[in-house]
């Protein structure tokens, strides 16, 4: 048996294309062009190929994007007092803060510092909250777009077991908590693993579905995989390599060679995940824009209504 591809840069352009419909609609009806803006801490160059990833995707859909880039030395408060300004800027709908931060800034206390309205990675403890509630404002991208790629791919997960290899607050309990929820396109049995799981290789057996974001190149084998299984790479890494034109090569989480030929369908790295996360991150950005264009209707409703009401 060798896999089916779930193909993350096809379907995200099916993604993008809906995004840009719904930018055209938007303006149309209220006048509002939907903008993202991204804080960009130090010079990770991971970080800034992301960033410049993320902005070319957005202008690519008629979403306006910016970056308010600081410097690696800047204090957590800086970073804190700045989210809070993008918070009052009503031309920015979207706040995203770029991870990883400095070690000395506090990821959770920025994350907790964006407003929860425009919170578009979806970190607020607010928007985690109301995510393990069933009723999810923003959905963390990556989760988000690991959820649709098994739709797209015509995968039923009501009553699957799936293993999420990896705990982090940006993909694994997110994910966890999503598909966990008695919806479609959920409903499955969840087992979170991590560093402190024993015997990994037999939990990811049993997996009617696996989710590998355990940040360790090639760390899902062939033999940790059933037959049949859906396997789904989140990471990504660079590893030398003398026989690239770059001098160098990118893989996932996944083994990929070895566990294409035990699994049913299973994502690449580069080009599954990444794509779909970008994508994702514009579906949210979309929706912050089109709830402040409601709350600016709500707004002039009543005001009008108080006019009336008071003569004034």
């Amino acid at each position: 048996m060798t896999a089916e591809i779930i193909n993350g840069r096809i379907m995200a352009e099916r993604v993008r294309e809906e995004v840009r419909l719904g930018v055209d609609k938007l303006r149309a009806a209220a006048g509002i062009v939907p903008s993202l803006a991204v804080v960009m801490v130090g010079n990770d160059p991971a970080s800034d190929v992301y960033v410049r990833t993320k902005e070319r995707a957005a202008r690519a859909v008629g979403i306006e994007t910016r970056t308010e880039r600081l410097g690696a030395d800047v204090t957590e408060e800086q970073v804190v007092d700045l989210v809070e300004r993008l918070n009052e800027d009503r031309t920015a709908h979207g706040v995203l803060v770029q991870l990883p931060l400095p070690t000395h800034v506090n990821s959770l206390t920025v994350s907790s510092a964006v407003d929860p309205e425009k919170d578009v990675d979806g970190l607020h403890p607010d928007n985690a909250g109301l995510l393990l509630f069933g009723a999810p404002r923003f959905v963390p991208c990556t989760p988000a777009g690991i959820q649709r790629m098994l739709a797209e791919s015509g995968i039923t997960t009501d009553g699957k077991r799936i293993v999420i290899c990896g705990r982090s607050m940006i993909v694994g309990r997110p994910l966890a908590a999503l598909m966990m929820q008695k919806s479609s396109g959920a409903n499955a049995t969840v087992t979170v693993a991590h560093t402190g799981t024993r015997d990994l290789p037999e939990l990811t057996r049993q997996a009617d579905i696996v989710v590998a974001a355990i940040d360790k190149p090639r760390g899902i084998r062939a033999d940790m995989v059933k037959p049949g299984a859906v396997v789904i790479d989140v990471g990504i890494h660079r590893q030398e390599d003398d026989s690239s034109e770059k001098g160098y090569r990118l893989v996932g989480d996944v083994d990929f060679e070895g566990v294409k030929e035990r699994a049913s369908l299973i994502s690449p790295a580069p080009g599954g995940v990444g794509p779909m996360t970008v994508a994702m991150l514009l579906v949210n950005t979309l929706k912050a824009a089109t709830m402040a264009a409601d709350k600016e209707k709500l707004a002039e409703v009543m005001n009008a209504a108080s006019r009336v009401t008071t003569g004034v």
